[in-house]
């Protein structure tokens, strides 16, 4: 189906507002009643403000507000323009229900781990050596049950970074497609069932594979590859992406099993912010390995620090909340010189809310 065609018919803004405006109500009302939850069971959730706390609260909510809206109407555009299609994930899931629960019964485990301050704690049962995972690999990140390695994880991931960022984690992540689909368009490549042919694209970390199911979208015939350390996570993108033709690896991302110069584009999101910094330089080596000349690199990640000055202080709290041991690294690093560092033209930088988008081309 032509992405234009699908993105054109009548009503469609009308349908997009609707089903994220339902989305973003359904996710947030979760996160709300969550804060509540914790203030309830951790004393030092009900200190009282003060007047300067109070005021910077509010810069907070408005600089939130602010980029959210931006965030839809950007989202919205690109629908309306037929960059990507109207997003699968704004039509009412009856399954929704059951995942929140799931998310509600795992929350005591999680508010245990946070007020004890449990990050090393990756799983039930011991990993085995020959899995390979490396050491900071195995750790609770956001203090979640059963780290990456577990299959209940990779159950509540989708609703636990939805109910953290109010419904939008997705319409952030789609703002990595459209360099995608640029890149695609100034190369020819026809609208319609074909598009993407003859392209190659891997998605490093894919997780539960949110981005390989949005650039499949954007791009039908697109020859995807999906990359992740975590068996579990590789099962949920599997089921996932089940009607579609995708090439599946279970490795580190700074061991990339492919060869060199065999990828145009590669993605990632959300991926470096928990990486330690000496991995990062690593993993970016790779890419630049895989890649052919002209291949092009688009990394999703947090905002950072000075991006929206407003929101700087939450981006320093986030780690001490959720166990994030990289992020306080990552916000502060100068990411188009660690790009050019590893021999990528930094093409573009872009805020989407809570998330930045960068855009190397191999030099």
């Amino acid at each position: 189906m032509s992405i234009t065609t699908q993105s054109g018919r009548p009503g469609a803004l009308l349908g997009y507002g609707l089903g994220q405006g339902t989305r973003m109500a359904w996710y947030l009302g979760n996160y709300l009643a969550t804060r509540s939850w914790f203030a309830r069971i951790d004393p030092t959730e009900k200190r009282r403000p003060t007047l300067r706390g109070r005021l910077r609260g509010a810069r907070i909510q408005a600089a939130l507000s602010r980029g959210a809206l931006a965030l839809m109407a950007r989202d919205a555009a690109h629908v309306r323009n037929g960059t990507y299609p109207m997003p699968a994930d704004l039509r009412p899931r009856p399954a929704a229900v059951g995942e929140m629960a799931g998310y509600w019964r795992d929350l005591p485990r999680v508010a245990l781990r946070r007020r004890l301050k449990q990050g090393q704690e990756p799983a039930v049962e011991p990993v085995p050596e020959e899995d390979g995972y490396p050491r900071y690999y195995l750790q609770n990140f956001h203090y979640q049950s059963g780290g990456w390695l577990t299959e209940e994880s990779a159950d509540l991931y989708d609703t636990q970074v939805e109910v953290l960022f109010g419904g939008l984690a997705q319409a952030m992540r789609r703002q990595g497609v459209v360099p995608v689909v640029d890149w695609l368009r100034a190369r020819g490549s026809p609208d319609g069932p074909g598009f993407g042919a003859g392209v190659t694209l891997l998605d490093l970390a894919t997780g539960t594979g949110a981005m390989l199911e949005a650039v499949g979208q954007a791009a039908p015939a697109l020859d995807l590859h999906g990359l992740d350390l975590s068996r579990a996570y590789l099962d949920k993108a599997q089921r996932r992406l089940a009607g579609r033709d995708v090439t599946w690896h279970r490795a580190k991302a700074e061991a990339i099993p492919l060869p060199d110069g065999s990828v145009d584009l590669v993605t990632a999101s959300y991926l470096f912010h928990e990486l330690p910094k000496k991995i990062r330089a690593e993993v970016l080596a790779e890419v630049r390995r895989v890649l052919r000349p002209g291949g092009r690199l688009v990394l999703v990640d947090s905002l950072q620090l000075g991006d929206t000055p407003a929101l700087d202080p939450v981006l320093r709290s986030f780690p001490e909340q959720f166990h994030e041991p990289y992020y306080a690294d990552w916000i502060g690093a100068d990411v188009p010189s660690l790009l050019a560092a590893a021999g990528f033209a930094v093409d573009a930088m872009e805020r989407a809310y809570l998330s930045k988008v960068f855009v190397g081309g191999k030099r």
